[in-house]
This record gives structure tokens, sequence and C-alpha cells, in this order.
């Protein structure tokens, strides 16, 4: 689909599963350099009970670049979000956020008169580590290359290490989302370094807490018990405040959760569907 920056237009790409004309859409948005790709396994198992669409944020996969790269920042994404939601033709979504897809759909959340209905923060909250930033600052925008597939898979499983424990398949399955072969034979990052340039180390934790505040609809945050971004005081005042959300620690993860296994899966269907009338 076709979107608008104030430098011009981009494509956003995205994959659908399940029936086109199911009025219950699920909208799963990936961290700051994944893909769509990363819920292929969500997806699968939620496809015969919602519509489920998976973007590429711009920037990242099978989407366009954009023209200015300090235009890689949540308002930006947020427009593009509502563009998909007008192309679905449908008035309300749930929305599944790892990262910072959750920061898009909090702030998608938090505006007057918004589609969303349900929301799933997964890694996501008002107040973002800086150790973490730090963390994320030492890779991103790097454009690291590999002569093959098993030397990607090394690098990956170094840099996404806090996601826990996966099979061999599913780390091959995280590094295919996650590089491209170029024509001459490269593994490269499906993502334009350029997001760097928007990506900054405050001095001191970011704090969206007005933001969170104006979320009313029900949500569910999912906190990697490792986790260096978000901390166990600010998951607990999540609970207290805004949409007083509920909250599920995942053991033995930090940051984040991939949504891959069977019982992180299990507690999002079970959020989405629970009231639901079917």
């Amino acid at each position: 689909m076709q979107c608008a920056s104030p430098k011009g237009l981009h494509r956003i790409a995205y994959l659908e599963w399940g029936d086109p004309r199911n009025r219950d859409v699920l909208v799963c948005v990936h961290g700051l350099t994944r893909s769509a790709q990363d819920f292929d396994s969500l997806a699968r198992e939620l496809c015969s009970q919602f519509r489920v669409v998976c973007p590429d944020v711009a920037g990242r996969g099978d989407s366009d670049r954009l023209a200015d790269p300090m235009l890689y920042a949540v308002p930006q994404y947020v427009a593009d979000m509502v563009t998909l939601i007008a192309r679905l033709d449908v008035e309300a979504v749930h929305w599944v956020g790892t990262s910072m897809g959750g920061l898009i759909g909090m702030a998608l959340a938090a505006l007057a008169a918004t589609p969303v209905r349900k929301l799933v923060l997964n890694e996501a909250g008002p107040v973002i580590g800086r150790a973490a930033l730090e963390r994320m600052a030492a890779y991103v925008g790097l454009q690291p290359e590999f002569p093959d597939m098993a030397q990607a898979e090394e690098y990956v499983r170094r840099i996404s290490a806090p996601f826990g424990r996966h099979s061999d398949a599913e780390w091959r399955l995280l590094t295919e989302s996650w590089v491209r072969k170029g024509d001459d034979g490269i593994y490269r990052p499906r993502y334009d370094p350029g997001i760097a340039a928007a990506f900054a180390v405050p001095e001191k934790d970011l704090e969206l807490w007005l933001i969170y505040d104006a979320v009313r609809c029900p949500t569910l945050v999912l906190r990697g018990e490792l986790s260096d971004l978000l901390s166990p005081e600010t998951a607990a005042q999540m609970t207290r405040r805004g949409p007083k959300a509920r909250l599920v620690e995942i053991a033995g993860v930090g940051h984040a959760p991939t949504l891959m296994h069977a019982d992180q899966i299990a507690i999002v269907r079970d959020f989405l569907l629970e009231g639901e009338v079917r």
C-alpha cells in the first residue's frame, strides 16, 4: 500500500493471514530492527479466529526506505498504520506490538476515536530504560555483512540472546526474517541503517506516561523476567494507572519474548478472545 510523509510517498508491505472477509482484525507490529515475519507462528495459530495483518514498518523488511531518515519515528509510523487500517476497511482492530511495535500501538490507542479495541504491549511501556537503549544503539544502524546464512545466524543468536531459549530451527527462522541475500551473494540486514538517525540515547530513562495514561482500551503487558527495557517497577505501575493493564511475566526471557512458543501464544490468544462473542 502507499503512504505519505512530509518528504513524499512510500510503500508499506504487509503479510495477511486468514479470511479477508473477517471483521475481527489483529494487527501485529514488530520491533526496531525486525520484520513482519516475526509473527508467522502467532499468525498461524490465530488466523482461524482473526484476520491477522503483519506490516513491515517503513525502512524494514519489504517496505520502502524513507527519503528523510529523521522521519523514522513514532508519529510517521502511526500515520502509516492509520493508512493501513483504512486500507483494511475496518472500524476497529486488536493490536499486538513488540517493543517499537508496542510503542506505536500505545500512541495509536491513546488518540481520540482510536480504532484499537484491545492492546498487547510485548516488552513495551511508558518508561524505556536507558541501559536498553544503549545496548540497542550498539548495533542499530550498523550494516554487517555475512558470506553465508550460518554466520548471519551466529550474529543473530549473539545480539538476540535476550530472546531466551529457542531451537536451532527457530533461530534459523529468526535469522531468515532478519537478513536478505543480495545480488552479490552477501547477506545483509533487511532494514535501512538510516533508522539510527532518529535513534538517540537520552541522559536518563525515557518517560511517556502522558501517552500511556490516555489509553482506555483493555491492555495486556508482557514483560520478560530478565528485561533491561521494561523494569518491574514500571510494569507494576502500568497495572495501577491508565488502562490498568493486566501483567504477565515471561520467565527466562529478557527483551523480548518472540511469541513463537505455544505458552506465549496462549497468553495472547486468551486475552484477545476473552469476552468475545463468537
